[in-house]
């Protein structure tokens, strides 16, 4: 079966190995695409039939995370409930109402922040964003950190410009095959622990929070 990647405005991941099993036509015109992708930059990855690839779906076993295996048989947020790692970023998505979202078939790319990273907010931040009054603005912070569409770190390439759930954009660079995400004001955040393989998208554990732009006055 073919996997088709179409991008529309930006891409966060460049489809490294696509697929096990195609003929060497399929593959010659899969490399076309993926280079035509990372010239294009574009925005949205289309990549339901990525479901079912044995090559980007990760092992069996899944990435493991604070010692727990994070299986790609379970959902974004079942998997995040089991890590010690990310509890407040569990505790601030049931808060905004996302847990329901980040269950579903999506496919959804998400860079999680550890609790480490949230621990380096302003003080009394994170407070201010779990009260109720401030729903809607937790929900833009955590929207920020989502992409529509499954995106390993293989994918992302230095320069790239990805559209997040939240409608603004995040900024990738990689140097030293150390791959960063930038809200282009702030100093960039690390990936961690990458491609942590769920059964509606995959997880990248970041060591910061990135701060949506404010809105054009």
């Amino acid at each position: 079966m073919k996997k088709t990647l179409r991008l529309a405005a930006f891409t966060l991941v460049s489809a490294g190995s696509l697929s096990l099993g195609l003929s060497s036509c399929g593959d010659n015109k899969q490399a076309s695409e993926t280079t035509s992708t990372t010239e294009s930059m574009a925005t949205t990855v289309d990549s339901t039939a990525l479901l079912s690839d044995s090559a980007r779906m990760g092992k069996p076993q899944g990435v493991e995370v604070d010692g727990v295996p994070m299986t790609p048989d379970k959902t974004i947020v079942q998997n995040a409930v089991q890590a010690s790692s990310v509890t407040t970023l569990v505790k601030a998505v049931k808060a905004a109402g996302l847990d329901g979202t980040l269950s579903e078939a999506g496919p959804y790319t998400v860079f999680a922040p550890t609790n480490a990273a949230f621990d380096k907010l302003p003080t009394g931040a994170l407070a201010g964003l779990l009260k109720p009054e401030s729903k809607e603005k937790l929900k833009g912070v955590l929207t920020y950190h989502v992409i529509q569409g499954r995106l390993l770190a293989q994918d992302l390439k230095d320069g790239q410009q990805l559209t997040t759930v939240n409608g603004e954009k995040v900024s990738i660079s990689v140097q030293n095959g150390k791959v960063m995400i930038s809200n282009g004001t702030d100093a960039p955040v690390n990936i961690l622990t990458p491609d942590v393989i769920s059964s509606n998208g995959v997880t990248h554990l970041i060591d910061g929070v990135l701060l949506p732009p404010p809105p054009a006055s």
